[in-house]
């Protein structure tokens, strides 16, 4: 509904400008019949200008962020259709100043008012998106903090973590502070839209550890990671739901495959599980993943790959284009 309302104001006000200027235009030449009138004449090949530039210059150049380059083409659109204004269709065949002071203002106004009302409509659709993504944000983080942070998970821990000050002591202070470090990201660092990817890779380690300890036994967890460099950002909270779905739905004595490669700004995260088809629906998989690839979606756009491929195993593939 808020895109057909966008779409019909832009409509609506490309109508109303045409409709003013034309208005204003042929005042100015009234003293010429319709058919001889050289504004009318230039119409069409104006419209045809202001639309390339609305449709196709402004989104490239804009895209790849090449802005003074586009100020020269604008100046160069906008001096060539006014000669050709002023030598073809009013055939004045006066200077090229004089013919820039008198007819420039026909080319420029309309290429700039819809240049304006472009960026302007730019400008409101990422302050949406930017809306939505914190809203986004919010609301998987709430998911998140319902899945990890409630009674049953954090019993599991610290029964994990007492049966270590019994059985090897030396090591219970450091679960205590593996624990402690990620209920901290989960509460305040995962806030940010994007955070470090060192304190990232940091949080998946500290949970795969109590993992390790939880499931010993049970369970063959293969935890690989490659990372050229930790000189990167990413957003919050995104590998975890991949590998908490993997630890959540797999069957006992059965194996789990998780990988992170970081290699040239690029993320790989490849998560394997086995699961039982009896036991677990479909719907079972797709809450928290369906999630996620709205997230991904909004903060990454086109800079993602992001497949699941359920078989005889339960795999997820993630490819990201870091910061």
């Amino acid at each position: 509904m808020l895109v057909l309302h966008k779409h019909t104001s832009q409509i609506l006000v490309h109508i109303l400008f045409w409709m003013l200027f034309i208005l204003v235009s042929l005042f100015l030449f009234s003293d010429f019949y319709w058919h001889d009138n050289p504004f009318l004449q230039y119409l069409s090949i104006l419209v045809i200008i202001v639309y390339a530039n609305h449709f196709v210059l402004l989104p490239f150049f804009v895209k790849k962020r090449l802005y003074i380059l586009y100020v020269f083409v604008f100046a160069a659109i906008s001096f060539l259709a006014t000669e050709l204004y002023c030598n073809v269709f009013a055939e004045c065949g006066c200077s090229i100043m004089k013919c820039l002071s008198d007819y420039l203002w026909q080319t420029l106004v309309p290429l700039i008012f819809f240049s304006f009302i472009w960026m302007l409509y730019r400008f409101l659709d990422e302050q949406a998106e930017v809306e939505q993504i914190k809203k986004e944000h919010t609301e998987m983080e709430l998911k998140f903090l319902k899945s990890q942070i409630n009674p049953h998970v954090l019993f599991n821990n610290l029964n994990t973590i007492y049966s270590y000050t019994l059985e090897k002591p030396n090591e219970a202070a450091n679960l205590i502070l593996m624990l402690s470090d990620n209920l901290k990201h989960v509460l305040y660092e995962s806030n940010a839209e994007t955070i470090s990817l060192k304190k990232e890779i940091q949080f998946i380690d500290n949970y795969m550890k109590f993992q390790k300890l939880r499931t010993e036994g049970t369970k063959q967890i293969h935890y690989s990671k490659n990372i050229d460099s930790f000189q990167h950002k990413i957003a919050p909270l995104l590998l975890i739901t991949i590998i908490e779905n993997a630890f959540k739905h797999s069957t006992l004595n059965s194996d789990i495959s998780i990988s992170i490669n970081i290699e040239n700004n690029s993320l790989e995260c490849i998560c394997e599980n086995d699961f039982d088809k009896e036991k677990v629906t479909e719907t079972d998989f797709k809450i928290g993943l369906q999630n996620l690839e709205k997230r991904l979606k909004l903060i990454y756009k086109d800079k993602f790959i992001f497949k699941i491929n359920k078989t005889e195993t339960f795999k997820v593939y993630l490819k990201l284009i870091l910061e």
